[in-house]
């Protein structure tokens, strides 16, 4: 639920994302859903009965962050923040397009001779009893 999108990021979302990320603090946290629950693991009773997770749903983008590691919500919902801030500033940037490229020719050279000793070693493996 933490990691980014799989899809690219459509040029408009991508302008969100940037303008979200120039956003204050507050601000930022004004554009947030925040939802709170129970969070489970190690740390005792105090864990166990708070509703110390955090969850920011961030509406112009769609974004889903949590954060369960501490026993306090205030502290989870600054991690959740930087979260959401990594999550945004990597679906501002741009992908690098990428360019298809040709094997070099010392490459298919290398590939060809060591599948040329490879097949030599296995027509070999039943030579050796007769």
């Amino acid at each position: 639920m933490n990691s980014p999108p799989t899809t690219p990021a459509f040029p408009a979302m991508r302008a969100q994302a940037r303008r979200s990320l120039s956003l204050p603090f507050e601000a930022l946290r004004g554009e947030c859903d925040e939802s709170f629950f129970i969070a489970s693991g190690p740390g005792g009773q105090h864990r166990n009965k708070t509703e110390s997770g955090v969850r920011l749903f961030h509406r112009p983008t769609g974004l889903v962050v949590t954060a369960t590691e501490r026993r306090s919500q205030v502290q989870n919902r600054g991690v959740a923040m930087e979260r959401l801030r990594e999550l945004l500033a990597e679906m501002g940037t741009e992908p690098k397009i990428r360019r298809a490229t040709r094997p070099t020719r010392g490459s298919k050279e290398r590939r060809l001779s060591d599948k040329r000793h490879r097949s030599n070693t296995r027509a070999q493996r039943g030579n050796d009893f007769d």
